[in-house]
């Protein structure tokens, strides 16, 4: 198992990383093409992070907001996961699961935009009455005369 040399510490935003001893990976038969490949190798990739362990490094409020942000992503355990068999290659497949894990944390823990209430301009404000006004006269204008 070569690819186990490959983990390596995953580094987010705000300069935090995770250790590499708090990740899991297991190796499976993949599906899908690739001849006897598919039948010989184990490329499937089966990632799996400790929030538990994560808890000292990020702190419990953080963690929280992975666990809300990744609600499907969590195994009966508390764990992470993701899981990738696109490549045909183990490492590649590593590789890309601790992207996608990087990019899931990062996404979650990424600080949320306050939304600044605003008016709507004067010009926005007119548009939309002057539409209300035509459309308000052609309704008018498909009615019957009154006699």
């Amino acid at each position: 198992m070569g690819a186990l040399s490959e983990l390596r510490d995953l580094v987010l935003r705000g300069s935090r990383v995770i250790p590499a001893r708090l990740l899991t990976v297991r190796f499976a038969r993949s599906g899908g093409p690739g001849g006897q490949n598919v039948n010989k190798v184990e490329t499937k990739v089966d990632l799996r992070l400790d929030l538990e362990g994560t808890a000292v490094v990020l702190g419990e409020r953080d963690v929280h907001r992975i666990r809300t942000a990744w609600p499907n992503r969590l195994d009966a355990d508390g764990c992470l996961q993701v899981v990738c068999d696109e490549h045909r290659s183990q490492s590649r497949n590593l590789e890309t699961a601790l992207q996608r894990m990087t990019e899931m944390l990062d996404s979650a823990l990424a600080p949320k935009k306050r939304r600044r209430p605003t008016k709507p301009t004067r010009g926005s404000v007119e548009r939309r009455l002057a539409s209300k006004r035509q459309r308000s006269e052609a309704k008018q204008r498909r009615r019957r005369p009154d006699e």
